[in-house]
C-alpha cells in the first residue's frame, strides 16, 4: 500500500501537469490565430481605404477618393425657370383669369463642363421648356444660352459666360466593360455635388424612353444610385474620366431601386459637338429600318444565332436600296465589326457622318454576302446639313423644318414642326408637340422664322392646316386679337 501511493501521487499530479501544459498550449494556439485575424482585419482596412488604386491585374478593392474628387468640381448645378411669359398678354386677362399668371415652375438638374470656355452638356429634359436657364458652379451662378438640343439622345449643350473652368476628362464608353467601377456624380433631390459608386451593369440598353424622330437608346446601366436632379451628371470611371451623362432610373416610386441609365459618353461628344459646330446633328441614315433576332424570328428564318438585325422596312430611294439590301436581310457586321442587337446597331451607326462610306455584312436565306453603303443625311443627301428654327417665348415654342424623311413618311411637301412646346400662344391655341403646320391662310409654311413672326404679330382670322404626331390630317379656323 505504502509503495501504490508514492505512485498514484506522481501519476495525480503528471495529469495535472499534462492539462495545463495543454491548455496553456491551446489558449496560446487560439490567441495567436485571433490577433491573425485582427491583423488581417486591419489590414484590409488599410487597403480598402488607404492605399492606392491597383494594377489591372490585382483584384483588390479601388479607391473612389481620386476620381470623386476630379470629377465634381466638372459637375454643375442647373435651374430651369419656366412660367408665363407676361409681356403677352393685357392687364384684362389678370383682373378676368382668362390668361392670368400662374406661380413659376423651378426644376433641376445637373450638367458637366466639357471646355474651359463654358460649353456645358446635359439631358434634353432637364431645360426642357426653359424661359430661363441658370448654372450654379463653385457658388458662382451664371445665366445660360441653350446651344441646342438633341431629343432622339436626351442631349442638350449649353454655354456660359466663363474662362479657365475645369473641363472634365473624357474617356471612352467603346472600351467599358461590364463589371467596371463607376461612379455617379450629380445633385439628386437638390443636394449639391453627391457621389455614388456602383459598376457597368449592362451595355446597349433600350429602354424605350426616348423622344424625337429617330430615338437613338444604347444606354448603359449601372447600379450606382441615380436620382432626380441626377440627370445630366457624369458617369466616370475609377480614373475620373467621363464615361457617360446620367439620364434615366429604372423606378416604380420615382426614386433610386437599382437601375440607372447613362448616354454613353461617345455618343454624347459627338451629339454636343455637332450642335455646337453646325446647330444640328448630323445624323447619318442607312436607309433601313431594323428590330433585334428574337428565337421566335430566328426559328421562323432558320438562323443559327441571335446575333445580328434583321431588316423590317427599306426606305425609297435611301442609301441601302441602292446598295442592294432587301427587307428580311439579316446584318450581322459594319466595317468588320459584329452587331450584336438593335442598340448595337444604331450606335455604331451614330459615330458617323453623311457621306461616310460603310460595309455591311448580310446574311440573306443564309448566305453571306457584303453591301457597300454611302450614308445619308436627313434630307437624303450626303452633306453637312443645318435645319432652320425658330424659337419664341411669345409662341412658347421652337419651329423647325421637317427633314425629308418625316416629309415622305407624311406624304407632304412642306412643314414647319412645333418643338419644345410650353406655354404659350400655341399652346393656347390648342396644338402640341410634334404638330406640323403645312399651310396658314392657305398659304404654304416652310420657312420657321416667315411663320414665327408672322404668328407673333397677326390678329384677325387665322386658319391654320397641318399634321397631328399620328399623322391625322387637322384644319381649324381660329379668331386672333
Amino acid at each position: 500500500m505504502k509503495n501504490i501511493l508514492p505512485t498514484f501521487l506522481i501519476a495525480f499530479l503528471a495529469g495535472i501537469l499534462g492539462a495545463w501544459s495543454f491548455q496553456a498550449l491551446d489558449y496560446s494556439e487560439i490567441k495567436t490565430v485571433s490577433e491573425t485575424n485582427t491583423e488581417r482585419k486591419a489590414r484590409n482596412f488599410s487597403v480598402n481605404y488607404h492605399s492606392p488604386a491597383p494594377t489591372a491585374n490585382s483584384s483588390l478593392p479601388v479607391s473612389f477618393v481620386e476620381a470623386s474628387e476630379e470629377s465634381m468640381e466638372s459637375v454643375v448645378f442647373i435651374k430651369n425657370f419656366a412660367g408665363t411669359d407676361y409681356r403677352r398678354y393685357s392687364m384684362f386677362d389678370y383682373f378676368f383669369g382668362e390668361r392670368g399668371a400662374s406661380p413659376q415652375q423651378v426644376s433641376t438638374g445637373s450638367g458637366v463642363i466639357i471646355s474651359a470656355d463654358g460649353y456645358i452638356v446635359t439631358n434634353n429634359h432637364v431645360i426642357d421648356r426653359a424661359e430661363t436657364i441658370e448654372v450654379v458652379h463653385q457658388r458662382k451662378t451664371y445665366k445660360a444660352t441653350l446651344v441646342g438640343v438633341d431629343p432622339n439622345t436626351d442631349i442638350a449643350v449649353l454655354k456660359i459666360e466663363a474662362t479657365n473652368l475645369p473641363a472634365i476628362k473624357q474617356g471612352s464608353s467603346r472600351d467599358l466593360r461590364i463589371g467596371e467601377w463607376v461612379i455617379a456624380v450629380g445633385n439628386p433631390f437638390n443636394l449639391t455635388s453627391t457621389v455614388t459608386a456602383g459598376i457597368v451593369s449592362a451595355k446597349e440598353r433600350q429602354i424605350n424612353i426616348l423622344g424625337g424622330d429617330f430615338p437613338l437608346e444604347s444606354f448603359i446601366q449601372t447600379d450606382a444610385a441615380i436620382n432626380p436632379g441626377n440627370s445630366g451628371g457624369a458617369l466616370v470611371n475609377i480614373k475620373g474620366e467621363l464615361v457617360g451623362i446620367n439620364t434615366a432610373i429604372l423606378s416604380r416610386t420615382g426614386s433610386y431601386t437599382g437601375y440607372g441609365f447613362a448616354v454613353p459618353v461617345d455618343i454624347a461628344t459627338k451629339v454636343a459637338n455637332d450642335l455646337i459646330q453646325y446647330g444640328e446633328v448630323q445624323k447619318a441614315i442607312p436607309g433601313v429600318d431594323v428590330v433585334d433576332i428574337t428565337p421566335e424570328l430566328a426559328e421562323e428564318m432558320g438562323l443559327k444565332s441571335l446575333n445580328g438585325v434583321i431588316v423590317t422596312h427599306v426606305i425609297r430611294e435611301g442609301a441601302a436600296e441602292g446598295s442592294g439590301i432587301q427587307k428580311n436581310d439579316v446584318i450581322t457586321e459594319i466595317n468588320g465589326a459584329s452587331i450584336k442587337g438593335k442598340g448595337n446597331f444604331e450606335e455604331a451607326l451614330s459615330y458617323f457622318y453623311p457621306g461616310d462610306k460603310v460595309s455591311m455584312t448580310l446574311l440573306r436565306n443564309n448566305n453571306k454576302s457584303t453591301a457597300q453603303l454611302t450614308l445619308q443625311n436627313l434630307e437624303g443627301g450626303t452633306g453637312i446639313i443645318k435645319r432652320e428654327f425658330y424659337s419664341s417665348q411669345i409662341l412658347g415654342a421652337r419651329l423647325e423644318s421637317v427633314n425629308a424623311i418625316e416629309r415622305d413618311r407624311l406624304n407632304i411637301p412642306h412643314g414647319i414642326k412645333i418643338t419644345s412646346l410650353s406655354r404659350g400662344y400655341l399652346r393656347d391655341l390648342g396644338l402640341g408637340n410634334g404638330f406640323i403646320i403645312t399651310q396658314i391662310n392657305g398659304k404654304p409654311a416652310r420657312n420657321p422664322s416667315v411663320i414665327g413672326e408672322f404668328l407673333e404679330k397677326y390678329s384677325g382670322k387665322l386658319l391654320l392646316e397641318g399634321v397631328t404626331p399620328k399623322g391625322q390630317p387637322y384644319m381649324q379656323s381660329y379668331n386672333v386679337r
